[in-house]
């Protein structure tokens, strides 16, 4: 656990040191590249607020400095930018707890806060779904017993209007349920109907594959979803039927995204170690992806999208997450025969020593970053909130049973959360409030919050209301 401002201090030049014990202090790459310019334009204090009063200019301006220099109107705007805001509410990193949400008796392997905050997803192997309700307490909103399962539920993905939550598992049938109703027990085609989507072409006995990943549109009318039969789907929810099938990968596509809201473009990530971009608007007359992109040794686990349609980080089974620009793509993958160890399997083996040195010879990513591992299950990684930090950090968990949290820019490991007992599959930040929630194996589901009071936060548009009084 590191340690984060918890008041304000006098000490105004004195930097947080948020997990300065597992870090040397030293940056792990000096990121030149336009998406370090656009991290500080959207993470940092303008810069007559970072010359107001004495202090070192190389130093983070500390929360003291920018409400006086708010106060005398140094910036000119007599009020605080959105990158004043993140500055400051990045500086109060998660890292104070754990507090118990829920402990089940089975593995945990999805949860997801919804795009508001005021919901979280937690899915677990026994084919259990639990919807908690963030503004009143952690209250189970929804319980969902899930049908048609295989293995575990692999991925959920929430409908932009939260009303409906999609759940997949090693089957090509996907089930919708109506997040909205007043019951709270949901037992597939019993207390509640959980309407199947079948992914398959209904000729291959139904069970020929699996979904690793699944994903709503931002319009709400589609889902992409990523199989064990090396395709990327995308499922028209209107006409109610597949509309694409891409025969994309050359092994198991364990992760698929939206680039942006346009809906055009999809990431996808696979064993095979590639990261490649689909432009949906071109597909059917190159029937080829947009482009590819090499970097990673070991297959790919999860990909996150900063929403701009340009960067994305993958984690792979190479123990490094990635950060790419899909401007650096090129037409086709660079083989590099004898890279992989063909005797190595991450499901029950430790990553080997010697390949820990190894790097790709065309190696198109910006930046890596290390320090966790990827082991056992397809662990994921993401980008921190927009609107409270800038996305200035990102995030993961890992098969240690900790959450790792790195500096975008810097790559340094800034917090590192210790109290699980087996790996930990996912994670996730709250949009606004500096909490983040881990879920793991161990069947715990803890939050991490900023070091305060302990009490629970307020409800959102209360909340909204506070942040904006005080950072405006």
């Amino acid at each position: 656990m590191g340690y984060s401002l918890s008041r304000l201090t006098l000490e105004s030049d004195r930097f947080d040191e948020v997990g300065s014990s597992q870090t040397s202090g030293k940056p792990l790459h000096n990121l030149e590249h336009e998406v370090a310019q656009l991290t500080k334009l959207r993470s940092a204090p303008h810069e007559r607020l970072t010359q107001f009063g004495p202090g070192k200019r190389d130093l983070p301006v500390s929360v003291v400095k920018m409400l006086a220099g708010r106060e005398g109107n140094y910036s000119g705007r007599g009020r605080f930018s959105s990158a004043d805001r993140c500055h400051v509410l990045s500086r109060y990193l998660p890292v104070k707890g754990p507090g118990l949400v829920d402990h089940m008796p089975s593995r945990a392997y999805v949860s997801q806060f919804s795009a508001d905050g005021s919901l979280f997803i937690a899915a677990f192997q026994d084919s259990q779904i639990r919807i908690y309700n963030v503004d009143r307490g952690w209250k189970i909103q929804k319980n969902i017993q899930a049908k048609t399962m295989r293995w575990t539920v692999t991925d959920t993905s929430l409908s932009p209007d939260q009303h409906h939550l999609v759940y997949a598992s090693m089957s090509p049938i996907v089930c919708m349920v109506n997040v909205g109703s007043s019951q709270t027990e949901s037992l597939a085609n019993v207390a509640e109907i959980h309407e199947g989507l079948d992914f398959s072409s209904g000729d291959d006995g139904g069970y020929s594959f699996g979904i690793f990943s699944v994903k709503f549109s931002t319009d709400g009318h589609e889902l992409v979803a990523g199989s064990s039969d090396d395709s990327i789907y995308v499922y028209d929810l209107e006409a109610n039927k597949p509309s694409l099938r891409i025969l994309a990968h050359t092994s198991d596509v364990n992760t698929v995204c939206f680039a942006d809201e346009s809906g055009h473009l999809i990431y996808s990530g696979s064993d095979d170690t590639l990261c490649k971009v689909w432009d949906r608007r071109c597909f059917k007359a190159m029937g080829r992806p947009a482009g590819v992109l090499t970097g990673h040794l070991e297959g790919i686990t999860f990909i996150d999208s900063k929403g701009d349609g340009r960067y994305f980080i993958s984690n792979g089974k190479d123990q490094a997450i990635k950060l790419w620009d899909i401007r650096r793509m090129t037409s086709k993958a660079t083989c590099i025969p004898g890279h992989r160890s063909s005797e190595w399997d991450y499901r029950w083996m430790d990553y080997p020593p010697q390949a820990k040195d190894i790097k790709h010879p065309s190696d198109q990513s910006i930046a890596s970053y290390r320090g966790h591992s990827v082991l056992r299950t397809l662990i994921r990684c993401y980008f921190s909130p927009a609107c409270s930090t800038g996305q200035k950090y990102i995030y993961t968990g890992s098969h240690d049973a900790g959450v790792y949290i790195y500096d975008l820019v810097s790559g340094a490991r800034v917090a590192t959360l210790k109290y699980h007992k087996a790996p930990v599959r996912d994670c996730s930040w709250h949009p606004y409030y500096p909490m983040l929630v881990s879920s793991s194996w161990d069947g715990g589901i803890v939050r991490w919050e900023f070091p305060g009071n302990g009490e629970a936060p307020q409800p959102f548009s209360s909340r909204n209301r506070i942040w904006r009084r005080h950072f405006s």
